[in-house]
């Protein structure tokens, strides 16, 4: 008899993997410990087969097993128009950032259909749910920053109002990205914006992280960064 997708999750099981990915991800308990490129290779897998069988019937009881449905919708051979039902469908279950980014990561289809996923993407950052949000934010910063696009992407990051910790957190990851690829369009934002006071310095921080910007910049760039009185 063939094995249950959870038995064979249960299977891949590492503990010391286990103890390092709840150590990353404090706001779920829910993890086996399989490493990311075991749970590839069984997407690819259930990908070539009836894959929608399995998203119908796929259980979420452990972190992997919805990782696991995200990264199987990356893989699929199907039309834009199903694969975004299944998208907005695997929303309700995304309850961390990692699912959620490693979903973003995945949907490469995403290179060859710009401008039908830009249109997809830019309404969910009206969104009142943290992830719904976060998964537009990350989906611009992996696929869209570009000249064609910085401009909207700016604006569109500017009127971001979302209390989540992990929206912010994209929020700035994706600023810091516009200003280390598109630095000359970015930088005029970033010296007149509405952001918050802690999205625009974690932005900030995240370019003087950047291997890519040199030490001058770096020292231009601390020196923008906003005093915050304590209440």
């Amino acid at each position: 008899m063939d094995k249950t997708i959870k038995e064979q999750l249960l299977e891949l099981a590492d503990a010391d993997y286990q103890k390092f990915s709840a150590a990353l991800i404090p706001t779920i308990h829910n993890i086996i410990g399989v490493r990311l490129p075991e749970l590839r290779k069984l997407a690819k897998k259930i990908a070539k087969g009836d894959w929608r069988t399995y998203l119908a019937h796929a259980e979420s009881d452990y972190f992997e097993e919805v990782m696991l449905q995200g990264m199987v919708l990356g893989y699929v051979k199907t039309d834009l128009e199903e694969i975004l039902h299944y998208i907005a469908n695997f929303f309700p279950k995304i309850d961390n950032w990692s699912v959620c980014d490693s979903f973003c990561t995945g949907l490469k289809f995403t290179l060859k259909n710009k401008e039908q996923m830009w249109d997809f993407i830019v309404p969910y950052l009206s969104s009142e749910k943290e992830y719904e949000i976060r998964f537009a934010v990350v989906m611009m910063l992996n696929f869209f920053i570009e000249e064609a696009y910085i401009n909207q992407i700016l604006q569109l990051l500017d009127k971001v109002r979302h209390e989540g910790y992990y929206v912010k957190m994209a929020v700035s990851w994706a600023l810091s990205m516009c200003y280390v690829k598109l630095p000359a369009a970015t930088i005029g934002y970033l010296r007149a914006n509405c952001l918050d006071d802690f999205t625009y310095n974690k932005a900030l921080q995240k370019i003087t992280e950047s291997y890519r910007v040199d030490p001058e910049t770096k020292k231009m760039i601390r020196e923008m960064k906003r005093s915050v009185k304590r209440r």
